[in-house]
């Protein structure tokens, strides 16, 4: 946060000293005041720009919340983001906890999937603000009372260790195959928000439902905590397939592991990672501010850049990932899975013994 002093004014003097510089997410950052050559350095921030802390709760990777808080803070640096990562089911645990307690910490939220959010909203615990930024999103992809917005395109699909699997298979199927028994690994719904709706949907389509799930067990498939924990034992050569996010095979591939992403044929579901406020947010114009921002163009180009599909108009998705147009989208109304979630992890512990 930036701090102002005013001059005083002296017997003999009067001067005005202003003292500046910005808050990062836990990183000591340079002084955007600091005079070189007698000469301010120009403030990057808009007039009467956001400042304060904005607590922002989320369950992208470390790395991606520091990238993001870091271009944010580019962009306003008298705001200090502190940031609170985990898995989708624990970040909801804790800002139900707080909740409970009477006073929820988070200013903004940015989870996994849309169910989430329609949850918190039903609870009326999400303020509405509708970013200027939404002319340039989907609308479908967008809560019409203004509680969140998706911010990319995040697809389910089967990551492959190719050095295991010389033929990538083309459906679900595989993970249930007398070829692939206790070679294959996914997420976990109790903890991985993109897991939970994956379940939510699948069980409720044809072709699949619950005896998918059965299939699954029968066939010794792992189950881990979360969406990392996949992909780096299919990478590791641990599992031969995965059940995982796009845009972290697309990633581990870039990098030169020896794994191959599939969509299959039956088609995918698909989370956007919506963002929100909380009602009663301690700095909302900061909050408005980072939702701006996630949505604008250069938000946009960052995650992109970061690695996933973006969900702006006109941002092309990066290099190994395929647009929302290019692949079949498997879904199910988002209203019906809300009320549905805590039945579904439920009944998924029951088949998984979890």
């Amino acid at each position: 946060m930036r701090l102002f002093k005013k001059g005083s004014l002296l017997m003999s003097l009067t001067a005005l000293l202003v003292f500046s510089g910005c808050g990062t997410s836990g990183q000591p950052a340079a002084n955007q005041g600091a005079q070189s050559g007698g000469k301010q350095e120009p403030a990057k921030q808009e007039a009467n720009g956001p400042s304060g802390k904005l607590t922002f709760y989320t369950s992208q990777p470390e790395d991606d919340v520091s990238k993001l808080v870091s271009a944010f803070n580019k962009k306003y640096p008298d705001v200090k983001v502190e940031s609170f990562r985990s898995g989708t089911e624990e970040v909801t645990a804790k800002l139900q906890a707080e909740n409970q307690a009477g006073k929820v910490q988070a200013d903004v939220l940015l989870l996994a999937d849309a169910v989430t959010f329609e949850g918190l909203k039903k609870q009326n615990l999400l303020a509405s603000y509708k970013s200027p930024e939404l002319a340039k999103v989907p609308k479908d992809l967008v809560d019409p009372d203004g509680a969140y917005s998706g911010t990319k395109v995040m697809a389910t699909v089967l990551a492959v260790n190719t050095q295991k699997v010389k033929t990538p298979p083309t459906s679900w199927k595989a993970l249930a195959a007398a070829e692939s028994k206790d070679a294959a690994i996914m997420p976990s719904p109790l903890y991985s928000g993109a897991a939970a709706y994956n379940v939510g949907v699948l069980s409720r389509t044809d072709g699949f439902g619950w005896d998918f799930f059965k299939s699954l067990k029968s066939n010794n498939v792992a189950v881990v905590k979360g969406n990392g924990a996949v992909l780096n034992a299919v990478a590791g050569g641990e599992k031969s397939y995965g059940m995982v996010v796009d845009y972290l095979v697309a990633r581990e591939k870039a990098k030169g592991s020896p794994v191959e992403l599939v969509y299959p044929s039956e088609g995918v579901p698909v989370i956007t990672e919506p963002i929100g406020i909380l009602k009663n947010a301690a700095n909302e114009k900061a909050a408005q501010a980072f939702v701006d921002f996630v949505l604008s163009e250069d938000g946009q180009k960052l995650a992109s850049s970061i690695g996933y599909t973006p969900i702006r108009e006109g941002v092309e998705a990066p290099k190994g990932l395929k647009s929302i147009n290019q692949f079949k989208v498997i879904s199910s109304e988002i209203s019906k899975l809300a009320e549905a979630r805590e039945a579904d992890k439920k009944q998924f512990t029951s088949v998984f013994g979890q």
